[in-house]
């Protein structure tokens, strides 16, 4: 139990320290759609694992899709435990103070928990690599600027499908953190 907290009972999303930078589901959806990188959190037995990687939020399909090597840690630590979750973030501005305590950053996250799947079957697998290459590059076309996947690349290629269980987005954008008027106050050099 941490500060009143009993944590072992509730869902991941559940007791946000700060409700009024929780957003709701909109949002989330508006952000997965955009975010650039997500870190997959993975285990092996006690260690934990922290994987870069670029994605797709598939939402018709409520699932978030990525890639890697067809072996290697990702891989190897999700067939041993499917239970992952994926962040997605987004800093602004580094928000300065004249207390210690409040000094801040402009923030946009997701916290995405699911069930993780690797898909085999390679018409599923084709797919879920288009919905990916189509977010990051939605001007070029299969066929026309670039060479189809071939049956041999997607051998070579772990597709995950990350079935979304729970979430929860957060921003805190403030134009400024908190001051306090037992201090000066401080100079407009320190607002970047």
């Amino acid at each position: 139990m941490t500060r009143g907290y009993n944590l072992t009972s509730q869902p991941p999303t559940a007791n946000q320290r700060l409700p009024e930078t929780t957003r709701d589901e909109e949002w989330i959806r508006g952000f997965l759609r955009v975010a650039q990188i997500g870190r997959v959190a993975s285990a092996w037995d006690d260690q934990p694992f922290v994987t870069p990687t670029m994605f797709w939020y598939d939402e018709a399909n409520q699932r978030v899709i990525f890639h890697s090597n067809l072996a290697g840690r990702i891989r190897a630590n999700l067939e041993r435990n499917p239970k992952a979750c994926l962040e997605a973030s987004e800093m602004g501005r580094l928000l300065p103070s004249n207390v210690a305590l409040e000094f801040s950053v402009q923030y946009r996250s997701v916290m995405v928990f699911g069930t993780v799947r690797i898909l085999e079957a390679d018409e599923e697998k084709r797919v879920a690599l288009a919905g990916l290459l189509q977010k990051y590059f939605p001007k070029m076309e299969a066929g026309r600027e670039y060479r189809p996947i071939t049956d041999k690349e997607l051998k070579r290629t772990s597709v995950y499908e990350m079935k979304i269980e729970s979430w929860s987005g957060k921003e805190n954008w403030n134009e400024r953190a908190e001051q306090s008027d037992e201090w000066p106050a401080l100079e407009e050099k320190f607002f970047i």
